[in-house]
Parts: structure tokens; C-alpha cells; sequence
């Protein structure tokens, strides 16, 4: 028999987002973001949704550009970190030591050390309670040659990606290859 645990936000896993923004004078940030994910193919798309309390709410409404970085398990401090300080405060580069990077297409930063890179363009923008989603589309995926498989894509498990439990609030890794999609239900 299945428990009623009520209206929360659990879902597994989350992934881990390292959203790269520029304020007002040009000061490039970094926040951990747990909410988003993939919304759209054509164009492709991602959504991330931001507390209008964020430093980084304001950069996003102001430049309508982000980046997306996947951090790998070796960042965990670094991401974490981010996600628990505000850039209103701390130069968030220079306590975690990565290096800021600028897009060449879009108005945002990135992290050199991320081996992942969404640079992404503000598309729309929807107010949905105590968070605003912010959809942007995919302009360019910069990835590390270190983590691409040999078809040139990236290789999950070179990445590493964190994940994030939206129940107890830790961050997890990857566990075995299961099954290929769209396959192994063919069986």
C-alpha cells in the first residue's frame, strides 16, 4: 500500500545546474540550481527555475542570457558552495577558484573547469509562485574533449554528473548502464 506524503517537490534524481550569470556591472556568478531540466527539441531548450530573492534572478531579467554547466563529482565542493552562498556578497569565482569564462554567443559566463556548457538565450520567462522559470534556448553545448564518447557526444560516464535527492538534500553519482533506451522494451 502506497503512503500519501502530499504535495511536494520530489522527483529523482535532479540534476545538479551551475547557472552562469553577469549583473548589472558586468560581475560574472555562479548558482547551483536544482530545478530544471530539458523542456523543448525544436528549438532545443532548457527551463530553470530561480527565487526572484536569487542575485542571479535579476542578471537573467536584465541580460535574458545563461549559461547551464554540468558539474562532475570532483566539483561537488565547488557546486555546493555556489548553491549556498550569493554572489551579492562573495566573488563566487574567486572563492572556488574556477575561471570565468565569457560566451562568445550569448551574455553570460561560464566555468573553464565545468566539463559542460549549455549557452542559452532567455526565450521566455513565466511566473509560476515562489519561483519564475526561465526558458532558454540552447545556442551552442561546449564540451571538455576529455568526456566526449567516440561519436563526439558526450560521455556520461566520463562526466560524472552530480545528481541531486530533492527528498533528504544530498548529492549522489551515477550508478551502472541498465538497459539502452528505446530498445530494451522491444524485448
Amino acid at each position: 500500500m502506497k503512503k500519501s506524503l502530499g504535495s511536494k517537490t520530489l522527483l529523482f534524481p535532479a540534476p545538479v545546474l551551475l547557472v552562469g550569470t553577469y549583473d548589472g556591472e558586468g560581475k560574472p556568478n555562479l548558482m547551483n540550481a536544482a530545478w530544471g531540466g530539458i523542456c523543448n527539441s525544436q528549438p532545443p531548450c532548457i527551463a530553470v527555475s530561480l527565487r526572484k530573492a536569487t542575485y542571479s534572478y535579476a542578471a537573467l531579467m536584465e541580460r535574458k542570457a545563461f549559461t547551464v554547466g554540468i558539474p562532475s563529482q570532483e566539483q561537488i565542493v565547488q557546486a555546493d558552495y555556489v548553491g549556498i552562498t550569493t554572489g551579492r556578497e562573495v566573488d563566487k569565482f574567486a572563492e572556488t577558484g574556477l575561471t570565468p569564462v565569457r560566451s562568445e554567443l550569448v551574455d553570460a559566463p561560464y566555468a573553464a573547469e565545468i566539463p559542460v556548457i549549455l549557452e542559452c538565450r532567455v526565450l521566455h520567462v513565466q511566473e509560476i509562485g515562489l519561483h519564475t522559470q526561465f526558458v532558454g534556448e540552447i545556442v551552442d553545448v561546449k564540451a571538455d574533449e576529455g568526456v566526449l564518447a567516440e561519436d563526439g557526444l558526450p560521455d556520461i560516464r566520463k562526466i560524472q554528473p552530480l545528481i541531486f535527492d530533492t527528498a533528504h538534500r544530498g548529492y549522489y553519482g551515477l550508478g551502472p548502464l541498465l538497459g539502452q533506451a528505446f530498445a530494451i522494451g522491444k524485448k
